[in-house]
């Protein structure tokens, strides 16, 4: 359970961060709220990214909210988080398991990449790389692969870990 609480929070951090939604503040302390939320938060600026409907700032952290961006981190979060403590109990005991002892350690990694699919054509600027249309499109595609290589990850582990 700690396994699984320590993961969620930890990938919604890094997956804020990678959204551009927390960074540093100036020591100000602000709340702003745009005039008409619900439209705005069903507003999609970017694959799987939608707009944010209130700036928070917080002495030294400064935070963008976007509900629909944070039940998308939370799944994602909940799915790496469930991988990695089923991993973690495949890894524990694997003789009650009918799987090795390395089983799915990398089940969260996908999951982390799709945390980034806003940046993804900045990051290609910025290391001087041109990318073609059809690159730039690709990124599209992370969070959905993500989610399906997430679920059959824990499928397939979790299939194979036996209750004690």
């Amino acid at each position: 359970m700690i396994i699984l609480l320590m993961t969620t929070a930890l990938y919604m951090l890094l997956y804020t961060i990678g959204l551009g939604h927390l960074g540093r503040g100036d020591g100000s302390f602000d709340l702003f709220v745009v005039s008409n939320p619900l439209d705005r938060a069903f507003t999609q600026i970017a694959p799987f990214q939608f707009e944010p409907v209130a700036f928070v700032a917080l002495g030294p952290v400064e935070f963008l909210f976007a509900p629909v961006n944070a039940l998308l981190g939370l799944a994602l979060a909940l799915l790496v988080g469930v991988n990695l403590a089923v991993s973690w109990v495949a890894w524990q005991g694997p003789k009650a398991c009918r799987i090795g002892p390395g089983a799915g350690a990398v089940a969260g990694i996908p999951g982390l990449l799709s945390g980034f699919v806003c940046c993804g054509p900045t990051i290609l600027l910025v290391v001087g790389l041109q990318a073609s249309a059809g690159l730039i499109a690709a990124f599209q595609w992370l969070v959905p692969t993500a989610v399906v290589m997430l679920l059959t990850t824990l499928f397939w582990v979790g299939s194979q870990v036996e209750p004690r």
